[in-house]
């Protein structure tokens, strides 16, 4: 499956593997993208592990396409490649 995450396009970390960096320079330079993104979202409880991941992506390409700061971007992680 491939996970993909909101970032900026000027963080140089890799949230999937620095998240603690990458979260840092997104909060110091006052993106805060995952509030951002929790606020966009339509997700619950009550759907399932792959709807919620829809639900996310789905926020995620809507942030993208507005871009209104025209600073944000998708990261890609493939989860299958883990053994």
């Amino acid at each position: 499956m491939i996970e993909s995450m909101l970032t900026t396009t000027d963080n140089p970390f890799d949230p999937f593997i620095q998240f603690d960096e990458w979260y840092a320079f997104d909060e110091s330079k006052g993106y805060h993208s995952l509030s951002y993104l929790s606020r966009i979202v339509r997700t619950s409880d009550e759907l399932s592990d792959m709807d919620q991941h829809l639900a996310i992506e789905s926020a995620i390409n809507e942030i993208i396409k507005l871009n209104i700061l025209g600073i944000y971007t998708k990261a890609t992680h493939n989860t299958n490649s883990e053994a």
